[in-house]
């Protein structure tokens, strides 16, 4: 990971910031994570945007999926913590309240390509969508030695849980509330359920490193 990590949720609203971020995107931490997304969107014919050259890529040690890229991520071109809507804002805090390195993370989505046709409202993943996403899987994982923990966020994130289980036995998954104002605005607990979640993932993902098991 290179470049200096955003303090503050929204960062890529700057185009400065945003010109320095993509600046960035020949690091070679994401190249193959870059090339997966290139070889999907030529598969599924539509855009798919590139991992945070900020976030660890390869050397990954958690993988955070949501459920698929919203309209607005056509803006920066990132799967990003640090875009200008509510969903990442949260994510940006939930993630730094949990004390997780940046460089341990990757944001990718279940469906990871985008769904939307231009100017059309956020929407979830079809049944059909979340089929056609799951052979990209194998693949990502396959470009994360590292990985010691994954996070499902959302129902349709969940999905993907069997499929993770198959092709990475033991490896922990823990599932969470997706970060979207929409659900953390519904109740307090919806909030609570993420922060227990990144808790959880921030232990694994300490104890791992230090070989001490978790009490």
């Amino acid at each position: 990971m290179t470049g200096a990590a955003p303090d503050q949720p929204k960062s890529l609203r700057d185009p400065a910031q945003l010109a320095a971020r993509r600046a960035l995107l020949d690091a070679p931490h994401i190249a193959p994570i870059r090339a997966l997304a290139g070889r999907v969107s030529a598969e599924r014919e539509a855009p798919v945007p590139d991992p945070d050259p900020l976030d660890g890529g390869v050397g990954a040690r958690m993988l955070l999926l949501l459920e698929t890229p919203g309209p607005a991520v056509l803006r920066t071109g990132f799967v990003t913590r640090d875009s200008a809507t509510g969903t990442a804002a949260n994510l940006f805090r939930f993630l730094a309240e949990a004390g997780i390195p940046r460089a341990d993370t990757l944001i990718w989505n279940v469906v990871p390509w985008v769904i939307h046709a231009p100017g059309a409202l956020n929407r979830a993943p079809r049944r059909a969508e979340l089929r056609a996403a799951e052979p990209y899987l194998a693949p990502l994982l396959d470009l994360l030695p590292r990985l010691a923990v994954a996070v499902l966020a959302g129902r349709f994130a969940g999905e993907a849980r069997p499929a993770l289980a198959s092709l990475r036995p033991g490896l922990p998954v823990i599932g969470v509330p997706h970060p979207s104002p929409t659900y953390v605005c519904t109740a307090p607990a919806v909030a609570e359920r993420i922060r227990a979640g990144l808790g959880q993932a921030s232990v694994i993902l300490r104890t791992s490193r230090t070989g001490i098991a978790a009490p």
